[in-house]
């Protein structure tokens, strides 16, 4: 465990300020404490003793690791790396949230993972000659069984196969990050060659720790097969398409252009404001912080409003259920799908 902040990722800070516009957090209260500089800030007095641990705990359940602060730091600061050891030195024992608790118990091992998929209707078992295997994801198969379905039926060059755990996405990000990452490597074992994944969190996980070249997220994969779509039509006009970034996908991987390209082939493709912005799902912080999930949700909610879309695309099934929730209690009949839904649609 551990037990200390990795001194060097600290001393990289150096107070620039870069990083606050960027912050979700520090734009809704306008405290330091709560943008990433002044977290560090707060870091580097308890890793000199100057400070209790204990008084860290608000902001590291408050941040929404989002790593908005990553791509705009001069200094190249591994913020959502000394975010994950914060809560892993202090997500210990009584101070880890109940919540974080029950879901490390459902997917503790394969079996139970598997188990959480048992009546829900994801994409059968197949053996490809391709070394391409799909990742099931341990919530999405339940939340979203039809998307693994979707991605199989469109690619039948992928294998499937039902004996794959958690990849450890959500225990490094919730205070165990050792752990996460021998779930991660025992992922890239059970499932050899190149991963597929349709989650953007687990792809920048499963990257850090199996090798960026072993793991593709769906858009990027599906935009290297080159093959020729339409323009999917309703009621007579194309569809209107906004999009949705996943943080870790576009802050950790870098990946934000290809889903575009891929929208604007297949569809009128409106660009959302803040799409880059996390939408307050945050992987268990909209179990976590409900209220200020949905305060960071809310101004997405009014941009989407304006917009007048038919769908708004996802890559990350975190975001597809928290948008889907948010436009529906808003009362707005814009459909919420992750992007190989509509790929399917334009495949047709």
């Amino acid at each position: 465990m551990t037990e200390n902040f990795t001194q060097s990722k600290l001393d990289r800070c150096i107070s620039c300020g870069y990083c606050l516009p960027a912050c979700p957090t520090y734009q809704l209260t306008g405290a330091e404490e709560s943008s990433p500089r002044g977290r560090i800030t707060l870091m580097r007095a308890v890793q000199e003793g100057r400070m209790e641990k204990e008084n860290l705990l608000a902001e590291s359940g408050f941040c929404l690791g989002c790593r908005a602060c990553e791509p705009v730091c001069p200094a190249g600061v591994e913020y959502g790396v000394l975010l994950e050891e914060m809560r892993e030195i202090l997500w210990q024992g009584k101070n880890r949230p109940l919540i974080v608790r029950g879901l490390f118990l459902l997917v503790k091992s394969r079996w139970r993972v598997r188990k959480l998929g048992l009546f829900s209707h994801t994409a059968r078992p197949r053996s490809a000659k391709s070394d391409i295997h799909l990742m099931l994801g341990c919530f999405e198969r339940v939340l979203f069984p039809h998307v693994s379905r979707t991605v199989a039926d469109i690619a039948p060059e992928i294998s499937v196969s039902l004996n794959q755990g958690c990849c450890g996405a959500l225990h490094a990000h919730n205070g165990e990050l050792e752990l996460g990452r021998k779930m991660a490597v025992k992922l890239g074992e059970d499932l050899p060659g190149t991963i597929l994944t349709t989650a953007g969190g687990c792809a920048a996980h499963l990257s850090a720790n199996i090798g960026r070249e072993r793991v593709k997220e769906f858009s990027e994969w599906w935009m290297q097969k080159e093959v020729l779509l339409s323009k999917i039509q309703q009621s007579g006009a194309t569809i209107r398409v906004g999009f949705q970034d996943s943080c870790h996908l576009r802050n950790g991987l870098g990946i934000f252009k290809e889903p575009r390209i891929l929208l604007r082939q297949i569809s009128n493709y409106v660009e959302i404001p803040n799409a880059s912005g996390c939408c307050g799902a945050a992987g268990s912080y909209s179990l976590l912080q409900k209220k200020n999930s949905r305060r960071v949700v809310a101004q997405k909610v009014n941009d989407i409003k304006s917009l007048n879309l038919d769908y708004v695309a996802t890559v990350n099934p975190g975001c597809t259920r928290q948008l889907a929730t948010a436009l529906k209690r808003s009362g707005l009949k814009t459909r919420v799908v992750h992007i190989s839904e509509l790929v399917a649609l334009a495949a047709r």
